[in-house]
């Protein structure tokens, strides 16, 4: 069956780096467009990252744009997301997705979901 397991989330100060990593399986990742989504507390998810199948094209959400990378490797069916310079408001249960289409920045596009990982920038 299609599992998105994501992993590497914690506790950061200010300023701190963070990579988080989404391994794929039960489908042909390299056939998928991938992509994060972030869900703060009593805030609706929200796109942060974007990577097309082959990972020559990226998409980011403007907050991000020079802080974070979005990168896949599809011989381990796994896609990062590497995150520096991190604030407060980047505090947020942290979601991978797969999407049937080249590369796309729409929730509702996506067809596979994990089931989060945890990231919280505090002193």
């Amino acid at each position: 069956q299609v599992q998105l397991v994501e992993s590497g989330g914690g506790l950061v100060q200010p300023g701190g780096s963070l990579t988080v990593s989404c391994a794929a399986s039960g489908f042909t990742f390299r056939s998928y467009g991938m992509g994060w989504f972030r869900q703060a507390p009593g805030k609706e998810r929200e796109f942060v990252a974007a990577i097309s199948r082959t990972g020559d094209s990226t998409l980011y959400t403007d907050p991000v744009k020079g802080r974070f990378t979005i990168s896949r490797d599809n011989a381990k069916s796994t896609v990062y997301l590497q995150m520096n310079s991190l604030k407060p408001e980047d505090t947020a249960v942290y979601y991978c997705a797969a999407s049937g289409y080249i590369i796309t920045t729409r929730e509702r596009q996506y067809a596979y979901w994990g089931q989060g990982t945890q990231v919280t920038v505090s002193s």
